[in-house]
């Protein structure tokens, strides 16, 4: 009988501790981090230290994304996106690079609902992190964590250069 109490306690826990988030109270965090903003209700655009990110949502499927485009996907080589699936096992944490319609994007995707405020302001670093450093660390935090070759990092460095003026 304990044991059902407890385990009933568990799992109504969760439901205690939900955020609710919806497009407004993400639209008022995307607005107190933000450069600029500009969309509408679940399509956002807006520039984040100098990045540019667009936030959709989809409140039926309760699903968010937000995404920064890095860079057109015809001019990475083998190399190149073998490291950013690299990265999305050891240095893109919580971010993920991504390709859709010839871009390669920096992408955060979660659950809308239960999405913390927490959650989307270290999402937004992180997006800008991962663009940041895409070609020489793959990092998406200022701290570098293992995966990463360092003796590659100056010529990647140079690569990155080339691609990014996209």
């Amino acid at each position: 009988m304990v044991r059902l109490i407890f385990l009933l306690l568990f799992s109504f826990s969760g439901a205690i501790y939900a955020q609710n988030m919806d497009n407004n109270k993400l639209q008022e965090i995307i607005n107190q981090n933000a450069d600029t903003i500009s969309g509408v209700t679940g399509y956002w655009k807006f520039i984040y230290q100098k990045t540019p990110m667009i936030c959709i949502t989809d409140t039926t499927n309760n699903r968010m994304r937000i995404i920064t485009p890095i860079t057109s996907s015809d001019t990475l080589d083998k190399e190149l996106l073998l490291d950013a699936m690299t990265a999305n096992f050891h240095s893109a944490l919580d971010v993920k690079y991504a390709i859709s319609n010839e871009i390669l994007w920096s992408v955060y995707v979660h659950p809308l609902k239960e999405l913390t405020n927490e959650q989307v302001v270290s999402a937004l670093s992180q997006l800008y992190y991962a663009t940041k450093n895409f070609g020489t660390t793959f990092s998406s935090t200022e701290f570098i964590f293992g995966g990463k070759n360092t003796q590659k990092q100056s010529t990647e460095k140079k690569q990155k250069e080339k691609i990014l003026k996209f």
